[in-house]
């Protein structure tokens, strides 16, 4: 039932969605997902990284794939994130790739590829997919960052989708689809402080808006202040009326509609 005050979300969606999941950031998101499944029939969407970092493959990680064998059978999706999740390129020659790839991140895999190096780990990525009999539709970079060979390389594909922290993107000509996005950044406490505030005044303004997503990362699950926050949020966006998608679910009711 709605809370007292709160106006129904009649139409309107909720999209919850893990980054960077690996069998190495598993232990982290176990505990959530499980209280998250308590609740009842809630998709998730999981952007799962085919080689975390160059340490943890898929390939050799067999009960984590049953595992995610689960997840899809149980109403759930799979998304590629990246290859390695890791940025492997050429140090930076600019102030902009500097700030983009060693301030924001160490992790834009895809920001500065060329086409020829950006198809071929997506294509990796595809294959190890079909591999495992997992259906794939999106496509979403390390830290959303993606360079002009990127978005090049995503044209000739068969996927389906990417996005960035505000938009979903159709391919293979990346139309826009407002989808705005709530995402921490955890790392100190200082920032998961600042991210609380300005998620509760970005939730605000959504309030009428079609859809929002929740953006998990396995730091968020390491501290109970913003692991709280999400499990929190989840919970009151349920309870205004929101319904639970994955990404491609809402996509194609969003195209019927």
């Amino acid at each position: 039932m709605p809370e007292p005050g709160v106006t129904p979300c009649s139409g309107q969606s909720l999209l919850l969605v893990l980054h960077d999941v690996a069998p190495h950031t598993w232990p982290d998101y176990q505990p959530f997902v499980e209280a998250v499944d308590a609740l009842g029939e809630i998709p998730m969407t999981w952007l799962v990284v085919p080689d975390f970092h160059k340490q943890h493959p898929l390939a050799s990680a067999t009960g984590f794939r049953h595992m995610l064998d689960q997840r899809l059978r149980r109403g759930d999706e799979l998304v590629l994130h990246g290859y390695y999740h890791v940025d492997d390129s050429p140090p930076p020659h600019s102030a902009r790739d500097y700030f983009l790839r060693r301030v924001y991140t160490f992790e834009g895999e895809f920001c500065s590829l060329d086409r020829a190096c950006a198809l071929e780990r997506l294509e990796a990525g595809m294959a190890l997919f079909r591999r495992f009999d997992w259906p794939l539709t999106g496509f979403v970079a390390p830290a959303w960052l993606m360079s002009e060979g990127t978005r090049q390389a995503l044209s000739t594909l068969s996927l389906q989708y990417t996005s960035d922290p505000r938009h979903f993107y159709r391919l293979p000509d990346f139309t826009p689809v407002a989808a705005p996005c709530l995402v921490w950044s955890a790392r100190s406490a200082w920032r998961r402080g600042l991210s609380k505030v300005v998620c509760e005044l970005q939730a605000a303004r959504l309030q009428r808006a079609p859809v929002i997503r929740l953006g998990l990362h396995p730091v968020d699950m390491r501290h109970e202040f913003s692991r709280n926050y999400w499990m929190q949020t989840l919970q009151q966006l349920l309870r205004q009326g929101r319904t639970p998608l994955t990404k491609s679910a809402w996509l194609t009711d969003r195209q019927r509609r």
